[in-house]
């Protein structure tokens, strides 16, 4: 007879499914909308050089990404070299950006680091401080989205928008994506201070991590940039950073698995109804950038195959938590 939290874990598990088929369904409902042929001229007309740069930005923030880890795996005093961290990083990014799984890249960094025989509690801690430092600074470019959403409400206020059901669907998706962000970091406030503790002597080691954070984030919005301006309806940087980062909290609502379609379908909705840019565009940007994630996650395929082959990973499976 299965346990509750064995129920719990597969209720959970159906949701995510049932959550991504909603997502890719809203997804491909708004490719049809939009005309299937008018986003492949817009695909063909971008010129190559800057798809290449921007794929390029795309391999920058992944290694960024590995750096802020093993800043802080290093400063917790795990013997590890950067070659395995970032192998480990790698296999994590394809896990959680091409495999279809509801394990998380998170589980398989921690079942390659058990591999290796580094000590797991500190490994687990490592990654939620990593998680947390990553959040950290999405957060701080919160407010640079700020004047667009203003500026979309007088719109409203007055009466000047189209008031689409594009529009209001957006409008509903961010109020309840942002409620429940806002009550689940207030829960997770005590979680948060206790995992954090372990690098309270070490500040540095904190602000070098958060300053990686801050590569990774410009090298993603300078891709979104190229891709953007590429494509006719240029938005500026920081503008840029405002609002994905109200996409990445979307995202991170965990009812799609690996945000399958609501990654797509939030970035269209946010930057064509607060970003100002056509729907077109924004479907266009939303899957290039996907791709370009995939594809620069594609090395850690070099890697996932030893941990699946691993005793690790099926113990994790069973006992892996939301990290």
């Amino acid at each position: 007879m299965k346990s509750s939290a064995a129920r719990g874990s597969s209720r959970r598990k159906w949701l995510r499914w049932l959550g991504t088929a909603l997502s890719v369904g809203t997804l491909i409902y708004l490719l049809a909308s939009q005309g299937w042929q008018e986003i492949g001229q817009a695909i063909a007309k971008l010129p190559l050089w800057r798809v290449g740069l921007a794929l390029l930005l795309m391999l920058g923030s992944r290694f960024a990404v590995a750096l802020r880890w093993h800043v802080l795996l290093r400063s917790a005093q795990v013997p590890i070299p950067f070659e395995r961290t970032l192998r480990l990083t790698f296999s994590g990014l394809f896990a959680s950006n091409v495999l279809p799984t509801t394990v998380g890249g998170d589980v398989f960094r921690l079942a390659g680091a058990i591999q290796a025989k580094l000590d797991a509690a500190t490994v687990a801690a490592s990654l939620i401080a990593d998680r947390l430092i990553g959040m950290a600074g999405m957060a701080m470019a919160l407010p640079f989205g700020l004047p667009a959403w203003a500026a979309l409400r007088r719109e409203l206020q007055s009466g000047s928008s189209g008031m689409s059901p594009h529009f209001f669907f957006s409008i509903a998706v961010m109020n309840r994506a942002l409620i429940g962000l806002i009550t689940k970091g207030m829960l997770f406030i005590g979680k948060v201070l206790q995992t954090l503790r372990l690098w309270q002597d070490r500040r540095c080691a904190l602000l070098t991590a958060l300053g990686w954070t801050w590569v990774h984030m410009l090298c993603l919005f300078g891709s979104l940039a190229l891709l953007l301006k590429g494509l006719g309806e240029p938005l500026a940087l920081w503008e840029i950073g405002g609002l994905w980062s109200f996409v990445y909290f979307v995202t991170l609502v965990p009812i799609s698995i690996n945000g399958y379609g609501l990654q797509e379908v939030s970035f269209t909705l946010i930057f064509s109804t607060v970003g100002g840019i056509s729907q077109a565009t924004g479907l266009t940007v939303a899957l290039l950038i996907r791709l370009l994630t995939m594809i620069a996650s594609l090395p850690g395929a070099l890697f996932v195959p030893a941990i699946l082959s691993g005793e690790a990973i099926s113990d994790l499976r069973e006992r892996a938590v939301q990290l």
